[in-house]
């Protein structure tokens, strides 16, 4: 008489999966085995864990993929949920399917190459190798949901999910790409190959040092008037949503934008163009700069730059981000002796009191501070950066 197959496994692909309710629990997980006789003993293992676990109160085996379904439930209201769930999904694919205690160096390691390689994504678009720093973002998420399991999270007789957390290894971000402040010159370039909405916003942004969705998302309703200044300043409220609703301004604290001469400028200019939204395009506000029209306009500017001066642009140049413009921003204040304190301000970092910039002095001073550095060309101010040569390892003087 032959044997009778045990009932709830199912085939996707060539690897077997538990598909199977045992005493009201639903237990759903791949055997990671393509032979039915090795996936039949996996799942008899699990029945009688189950089975002890009922009986004695033996611990439940957590997976993987547990962990970061109730993390995703549990902090859904965090601001960065949605990158977050970007990542747990990335890495299902490699660790789902693990308990806790087998998440380790060893087993994040076949996640690591993955990224660190170009490869196809299911939707069909190539997705390039990512950086370390990319990479380090992922292992983060994986400490933090282990770190929970082991400090907040019990099972019904009060024990950890996890007794303890292994060391992960991140990767080393030494040799990452550094911020490239741009020079007038170099600015000049960029700025005259950029689509016209995208130089409108790229001249507020290197004027104001806003992160690149404090300018995408500007409107209307935020812009206060000064009217004993004659001139206005934005207050970015700490709920602001950047590229989705949960996102906000770092630090989560209002955002006050200085507007200096040019940027006032570019705002002026604006007015009329929408209700709501400061930078429109067709009438809705962009996702980002940095899009192809970005892309392909530094790649002309490096070109242009090379036939005006007979040498290859810098590569930090050809390959200018746009929070490099924040950078240019912040090293242009320096270089012309703004006061840290008045930098902070200027650049939106935190500060002990920021009720002091409601007064209408503080702003006086910060406009003053700002128009230090309100030149659209290299008239002023004189800003001196010493960046290396990546052609021959010299360092030029880039006035």
């Amino acid at each position: 008489m032959a044997r009778k197959s045990i009932t709830g496994l199912t085939r996707k692909g060539e690897i077997w999966h538990i598909n199977k309710v045992y005493n009201g629990k639903l237990i759903r997980e791949s055997t990671q085995t393509s032979s039915r006789e090795e996936a039949e003993r996996l799942l008899i293992h699990r029945l009688e864990q189950l089975r002890e676990q009922n009986l004695y109160g033996v611990r439940q085996v957590r997976t993987w993929r547990e962990a970061a379904t109730r993390y995703l439930e549990e902090y859904k209201d965090q601001p960065s949920i949605a990158l977050t769930a970007t990542y747990l999904e990335q890495l299902d694919q490699f660790i789902g399917d693990l308990p806790l205690t087998h998440v380790d160096d060893e087993s994040l390691a076949r996640f690591i190459e993955y990224k660190q390689d170009d490869h196809i994504l299911p939707s069909g678009r190539e997705s390039h190798a990512a950086s370390n720093r990319t990479i380090n973002i992922a292992l983060e998420r994986v400490i933090r949901i282990l770190n929970v399991a082991q400090r907040k999270w019990r099972d019904e007789q009060k024990r950890p999910w996890l007794d303890v957390v292994p060391m992960i290894s991140k990767l080393s971000e030494k040799g990452g790409r550094k911020p490239y402040p741009l020079d007038w010159e170099e600015q000049k370039h960029l700025f005259k190959e950029l689509p016209d909405h995208l130089q409108k916003m790229c001249l507020y942004k290197v004027n104001t040092g806003c992160r690149e969705q404090e300018v995408c998302k500007l409107q209307w309703s935020y812009e206060i008037k000064v009217p004993e200044l004659d001139t206005s300043v934005f207050l970015i409220p700490e709920e602001f949503g950047g590229r989705t609703e949960k996102s906000g301004v770092k630090n989560r604290e209002v955002r006050v934008v200085i507007l200096n001469d040019v940027a006032k400028s570019v705002i002026d200019g604006q007015r009329g163009k929408d209700e709501v939204w400061v930078f429109p395009y067709k009438g809705e506000p962009l996702n980002r700069i940095n899009d192809s029209g970005w892309r392909n306009a530094r790649v002309r500017a490096a070109e242009a730059w090379e036939k005006a001066k007979g040498t290859p642009a810098h590569p930090g140049f050809a390959s200018v981000r746009v929070h490099d413009l924040k950078h240019t921003f912040g090293r242009r204040l320096k270089a012309a002796n703004v006061a840290t304190e008045d930098r902070k301000n200027l650049l939106g970092h935190k500060i002990k009191d920021v009720t002091e910039l409601y007064s209408s002095a503080e702003i006086e001073s910060l406009i003053k501070a700002a128009n230090k550095v309100s030149a659209t060309d290299s008239r002023s101010p004189v800003l001196t950066i010493l960046k290396m040569n990546h052609l021959n390892g010299s360092r030029t003087k880039v006035a």
